[in-house]
């Protein structure tokens, strides 16, 4: 999964890290750096003025470790962690797919989905893809990865024969434009489509910042492939045999895990608890 599928961010005990540390891996350094490769342009995940919410993760694991942050910059295009966690250019990314065979990856510090957000005077109560009200709304998605991959999201839609109630966004766009992937919720707060099926990181952050009248409603399970899953775990990722850095930050996540849950919220992160959709949460 990419930025358009979304997804993608992660952290164990000092004491455990440093045995394993003599076997499998490369324990962090206390009191130096903690490295860590981020989009320099990714709101609400992070960007170089540190404001999105793996930013502020990141400080809380640092601090933790008593160290410092210290972040190598990259646009989360293909390619991303070869060239910047392979390449040792830093150590951690913060933000990916649990089970992503790319990278190391941490136990999951949260579950995520995705979401319809939609303007609460339309009275629409969309829940699922199955719902018959979808098939007269102009329907926004982040249409396409950079590889020309669909969403999930524009899988079902398709499957269900309503391509053409499709009206795509940019998830990326020249420097002048301002949060490129938050013009879709925009769009639906101004009227110019009825719905929009966001990755849920996008659609909480964006329509609590929009401060207007916008449902954010998780997507139920849909009748679907399993292979087309529509909510992620979340993990940290290090290279492939650093054991003990996995092990560190794992330590973090656990002993922090209500700070970070704290900070998910605060940016308006669906949350999803059980491998079901929690409305709760």
């Amino acid at each position: 999964m990419d930025r358009a599928g979304i997804g993608l961010r992660i952290l164990l005990l000092a004491a455990a890290a440093l045995l394993a540390d003599a076997g499998a891996g490369r324990a962090l350094p206390r009191g130096r750096e903690l490295r860590v490769c981020a989009d320099p342009d990714n709101l609400p995940f992070s960007n170089r003025r540190l404001e999105g919410f793996e930013n502020r993760i990141a400080r809380i694991v640092a601090d933790e470790l008593h160290a410092t942050v210290q972040y190598t910059f990259k646009p989360q295009r293909r390619g991303f962690i070869r060239r910047t966690l392979k390449a040792k250019e830093c150590d951690v990314v913060i933000g990916v797919p649990t089970g992503y065979d790319e990278v190391l990856a941490t136990r999951p510090y949260y579950r995520s989905t995705y979401v319809f957000v939609y303007a609460a005077g339309k009275d629409l109560h969309l829940r699922s893809f199955d719902d018959p009200a979808l098939r007269r709304l102009r329907i926004g998605l982040h249409a396409f990865t950079e590889d020309g991959a669909n969403t999930p999201p524009a899988h079902a839609l398709a499957r269900r024969g309503m391509v053409g109630n499709i009206v795509g966004f940019k998830m990326w766009d020249v420097d002048s434009v301002q949060d490129p992937a938050g013009k879709i919720v925009e769009a639906v707060a101004t009227g110019e489509i009825d719905v929009a099926i966001v990755w849920g990181p996008f659609g909480g952050y964006y329509a609590k910042k929009r401060q207007a009248h916008l449902v954010v409603a998780k997507v139920s399970p849909a009748l679907d492939p399993p292979s087309l899953p529509f909510a992620y775990d979340v993990s940290m990722g290090v290279r492939r045999g650093d054991e003990g850095l996995k092990q560190e930050l794992e330590g973090v996540l656990e002993r922090r895990h209500g700070d970070i849950r704290k900070v998910l919220e605060e940016y308006g992160v669906p949350l999803v608890e059980g491998g079901r959709t929690c409305e709760e949460c």
